[in-house]
């Protein structure tokens, strides 16, 4: 456990069992003023306990560690869901993306990212996948899509959507953050973090992962 006290910032976990990844992570994250590393493990049963003895705002866990990282995820959504876990793992395969994505992942990120890069996801406060992967996996679901079990509700659903909301929802379904979008169409992040919530209520999807799926899906016509 970290000796720092940063009480206004974000109290980040490290679940990994390779000890120097692990201490890599933490030794890189600890340069940033705003997050503290307030537990460290290498199992799920160590994800678990600590999820629910130090309620940490954001928990990074590998896939590939004894008791299984996706256990872990599942798990810890059930009974810690105010904690929100980002899988940094190996592991890019489509399959193991969205099932993650799926039981309670708010990001998945692979080996290899900067530190710096590593801070921005978990600052970024909500759902990410590394571009690689999120353009991977939008290609799969588009090219589901494109057989002919479409999914009207969710095409009526897009009739809902303002002209603006709509703009916005292509923006997300080409894997750009909130300040990507304020950037390009000249909006504050606050502005643009308002748009994504409605969009979200009235797609009724959990997160923009999910709205983008139905972006690259159903907006390649207009609508």
């Amino acid at each position: 456990m970290s000796s720092k006290t940063k009480s206004d910032g974000i109290r980040v976990a490290v679940v990994d069992d390779h000890p120097l990844m692990r201490q890599g992570i933490v030794q890189a994250l600890s340069s940033e003023n705003d997050l503290e590393i307030v537990a460290q493990g290498q199992s799920a049963d160590d994800a678990l306990r600590i999820a629910e003895q130090f309620l940490p705002d954001v928990m990074l866990i590998d896939i590939n560690m004894p008791g299984g990282g996706l256990e872990a995820l599942r798990q810890i959504a059930e009974t810690c869901p105010a904690v929100a876990p980002i899988v940094i793992t190996v592991r890019e395969d489509e399959e193991t993306v969205s099932k993650a994505l799926r039981i309670g992942a708010r990001g998945y990120v692979l080996k290899g990212i900067s530190g710096a890069d590593l801070a921005k996801t978990i600052h970024l406060g909500e759902v990410y996948i590394t571009p690689a992967l999120a353009a991977r996996l939008l290609a799969g679901e588009s090219a589901k899509a494109s057989a002919p079990s479409t999914a009207p509700a969710e095409s009526t659903r897009l009739d809902s959507l303002s002209e603006r909301e709509i703009q916005i929802l292509r923006l997300i379904a080409q894997g750009m953050i909130n300040k990507q979008i304020g950037a390009e169409l000249e909006l504050s992040e606050k502005t643009v973090k308002h748009y994504v919530t409605n969009i979200l209520q009235k797609l009724q999807v959990r997160n923009r992962v999910e709205a983008a799926l139905i972006g690259q899906r159903d907006l390649r016509q207009p609508h």
